[in-house]
């Protein structure tokens, strides 16, 4: 998979396109689904875009490593962001410091999720970041280190926590329409 350098990845238009980041577990692409149907764009979840590319996410990480999995993760990225539509990011795409740049191009929604909410989200889960005996301590490690990163590239945060993520997505979405 190849992409354009990222500088000339942006869109012709912001209306076009919405970045989703946020926490493993936030609902990116639950809510970002729907507000792509609501907004009649198309939806791109970038992580089964490198899995459809390269194979299962946690094989990728176990045969690859992480920095090879962040080469594929920041092509997808600048390619998703490139063609439109909803895009719905992995937790960590923004540790790239290029996707970084790209992002602050685009409109991008934030979203958030508590540690208490998200321990039931991630309770069965092959996220290989978050391997080990205590799921939702490293959730909230990885979560903590990068949010930072997360409240740079956004325009708009929205919490996933308690709110049904329907109703979430009606929030970004006149969020979206109010940009217009």
């Amino acid at each position: 998979m190849s992409s354009p350098d990222p500088a000339e990845s942006t869109p012709s238009t912001t209306g076009d396109v919405l970045v989703l980041v946020g926490p493993m577990g936030a609902g990116k692409t639950s809510v970002g689904r729907r507000v792509a149907k609501a907004l009649g764009l198309r939806f791109v979840d970038t992580d089964k875009v490198i899995a459809a590319a390269h194979g299962a996410i946690p094989e990728i990480f176990a045969t690859h490593g992480e920095a090879q999995f962040r080469a594929w993760e920041a092509e997808a990225v600048a390619e998703a962001v490139t063609r439109g539509g909803v895009v719905s990011l992995g937790g960590g795409a923004v540790v790239t410091p290029a996707t970084r740049d790209l992002l602050r191009t685009v409109p991008v929604a934030h979203l958030t999720v508590s540690t208490e909410a998200v321990a039931a989200r991630i309770a069965d889960t092959t996220r290989p970041l978050l391997a080990g005996d205590d799921p939702v301590a490293e959730w909230s490690r990885i979560a903590d280190a990068r949010r930072g990163w997360y409240d740079e590239v956004a325009d708009e945060t929205f919490d996933t926590s308690r709110t049904p993520m329907q109703r979430v997505a009606e929030q970004v979405v006149n969020w979206m329409r109010g940009r217009e």
